[in-house]
């Protein structure tokens, strides 16, 4: 990732104001742009403590911070300020995919120093960044005699507000270990133990997600409801109850927390890329985003199977078909799923019998990779592990050199268990140090990744860029086989404002066939005009087309499939209601055309959108796929109308959405 401006320097801020208050301390700084306004200060008996302010208007009221530790005393109170630091940086630097090429980093830091009055006189650190749309800070603890190796037992961090403020939720592995749920809205007094991103209205009219960045050899971070008003940071432990291992140095995760007056605004933060680490791969040359279909709805719907039989689906035989129809239709990849030895019998309870090497005999990788290459496309390899990841780890460098030879520069892994090696979860500091191990002897051996069953996101594409996408959320597949009938177009638009804020997501949209059957009796919930909207609506740089080939044959639909970019120089989210209707505008990554998708939950509806947000200046042609003359996502979901019109910066759409519907347009420029 590039630099483009760099100023980072020591200052005195004009916004930073040191005020005695009888026997403490209060530190105030605010954001550059004036909006945020953080206070830190120590309680009477010594306890770290901040809130947070936007526009004046209550985000975080006083809050708590500090670490408990097996065997030793905790540090949570009987401080003292020692010093301070001020600092302001602001940096624009370009990333090589994603929703923005430039970002700016521009925000205002405090960093507190201190020191136990008493005892051991043990020291922390606690840095903040204020950012005109909110904060990230974490805990640093120094090398030190008397803090060396910790066993951290608890965190102590609040989230306190002022109202029991409405959240949209998911449970802490309550139904699966890898976040695969329906978000619920509620008063955070109706919640319990909930993941982040979580996303908040408060009844101050302001929308605020709690989330965490640069989560490195630490463990995830939950929110535990400890009040109606509160929740803390609850970390996720090993099998034996302890949180983290560390020793110092260390520093945390950050802890971020967003603010916006609408949901576009939380959900196009930077924030949490802006408190990763730059980039540790300098030749990015051979990080591409692509779209790709692949060998993998076909065993959902029963058509194929993963193991050997009569229904193989990875073979070379379909591969071969597969990689012709990606080639006839200009698409970059073709996952195959089912080719390595160990899918036989019950591999979700065992994975100790796969190999990521060996191919099944009726699948010639050799023969499928050379033939890929005179198409121009690629194989994208699997690596399931059914959380077997010692397993995994023990061949991980010969399936990458294996696939390294064989020009297979894309690997989607796979932990479908409730926990890795049987005891850890996934979220865990045991879980972030098998999957940040995979990212970075991939990036050795130039292999991107789309991580499924993962720990959550939190950035760290910024350092690991070939580190492109990742499940952890209710993705298409629940609608072949899920009993309660599948993904609800609730839960479609209430995504981009929860699930969406850790990074990209390889939900895997794009299904032209609603008449499938499978025992389970679920299916698509959408119009197919919304199937469409979804690729503008959920980034991810690796975009699969997710149906059979055969139901895109002679489909114009499709055409949009085959235009739309995996990738953005810009975006903009329009008008929405989290779990009502969301519309989002993009700008490819060549800042010539734009895309917007829209989409609405089960109610049909109307939506006027201004495109303002188009080059001034210029007419562009608008390529519209919409919801055709009775489409309802239950009873008609396939009517289509594709029309085009001229239309500029000054231009106001009349959107008609039907029920679970959604209108997918592309922008182009006229030359003069």
């Amino acid at each position: 990732m590039k630099n483009i401006k760099y100023r980072y320097c020591l200052i005195a801020l004009a916004s930073m104001l040191i005020v005695a208050c009888s026997t403490k301390k209060t530190y105030k700084i605010s954001s550059p742009g004036k909006n945020t306004e953080l206070i830190f200060e120590l309680t009477p008996s010594g306890q770290p403590q901040y809130s947070l302010t936007s526009n004046g208007k209550s985000v975080i009221e006083p809050s708590l911070l500090g670490f408990e530790f097996k065997g030793i005393q905790k540090m949570t109170e009987g401080f003292e300020v020692v010093s301070t630091e001020e600092k302001a940086a602001d940096e624009t630097w370009e990333q090589p995919w994603g929703e923005f090429k430039k970002v700016r980093d521009h925000h205002n830091e405090l960093i507190v120093h201190l020191k136990e009055s008493k005892g051991e006189e043990r020291l922390v650190d606690i840095v903040f960044r204020v950012f005109d749309d909110g904060v990230g800070f974490r805990y640093e603890f120094p090398k030190q005699p008397n803090l060396g190796k910790v066993e951290i037992s608890n965190e102590i961090t609040q989230f306190t507000f002022k109202s029991d403020n409405e959240v949209w939720w998911i449970p802490v592995h309550r139904e699966n270990s890898y976040y695969e749920s329906t978000y619920r809205k509620t008063a955070v007094s109706k919640t319990d133990t909930i993941n982040t991103p979580a996303t908040l209205e408060t009844k101050e009219k302001l929308f605020v997600a709690i989330h965490e960045a640069n989560l490195t050899d630490f463990a995830s971070m939950t929110l535990l409801k400890t009040n109606d008003k509160q929740y803390k940071s609850e970390l996720v432990p090993w099998a034996n109850g302890v949180k983290v291992y560390a020793q110092t140095p260390f520093r945390t995760p950050w802890r971020t927390i967003v603010v916006g007056k609408n949901p576009g605004e939380v959900a196009t933060s930077t924030i949490m890329l802006n408190l990763n680490d730059p980039s540790k791969i300098e030749d990015l040359s051979w990080i591409t985003p692509s779209k790709y279909i692949g060998i993998w709805w076909g065993m959902h719907l029963e058509k194929f199977t993963w193991g050997q039989g009569p229904k193989h689906g990875a073979t070379t035989k379909n591969t071969k078909e597969y990689i012709d129809f990606a080639a006839k239709n200009n698409l970059d990849g073709v996952l195959v799923e089912g080719w390595n030895e160990g899918w036989d019998g019950d591999w979700t309870a065992d994975g100790s019998s796969f190999s990521f090497v060996k191919a099944y005999p009726d699948f010639n990788l050799e023969e499928i990779t050379k033939y890929a290459a005179i198409k121009n496309v690629r194989l994208i390899g699997h690596h399931e592990t059914a959380g077997a990841t010692k397993h995994y780890e023990s061949q991980l460098i010969d399936a990458f050199k294996l696939y390294q030879k064989m020009g297979v520069n894309t690997v989607k892994t796979g932990y479908v268990n409730k926990y890795l090696d049987k005891k850890e979860w996934h979220d865990s500091q045991y879980g972030a140090r098998h999957y940040r191990k995979v990212m970075e002897t991939a990036a050795k051996y130039h292999i991107m990744i789309d991580n499924h069953e993962p720990i959550k996101g939190t950035g760290l594409q910024r350092t690991y860029p070939n580190f492109m996408t990742q499940e952890g959320g209710r993705g298409q597949e629940y609608n072949a086989w899920s009993v309660d009938g599948g993904n609800t177009p609730e839960h479609l638009t209430t995504l981009p404002f929860t699930r969406m804020l850790s990074g990209p997501f390889d939900y895997t949209p794009g299904n032209f066939n609603f008449d499938y059957k499978t025992p389970s009796g679920a299916r698509v919930q959408t119009t197919l005009a919304n199937q469409l909207a979804l690729y503008v609506i959920i980034f991810s740089p690796l975009q699969m087309a997710s149906d059979l080939p055969e139901n895109y044959e002679g489909k114009p639909e499709f055409q949009f499939i085959k235009d739309v970019p995996c990738t953005w120089s810009d975006t903009k989210v329009l008008d929405s209601k989290i779990g009502e209707y969301t519309t989002i505008a993009r700008k490819d990554w060549d800042e010539k055309d734009w895309y917007l998708g829209a989409i609405t939950n089960s109610y049909a509806r109307n939506l006027k959108v201004a495109l303002s947000f188009l080059d001034a200046g210029k007419e562009y042609e608008a390529e519209v796929y919409a919801d055709g003359a009775g489409a309802n996502y239950k009873t008609n979901p396939y009517p289509v109308t594709i029309s085009k019109q001229k239309v500029n910066s000054k231009t106001i759409l009349d959107l008609k959405l039907a029920a679970g519907g959604g209108t997918a347009i592309k922008f182009t420029p006229i030359e003069k």
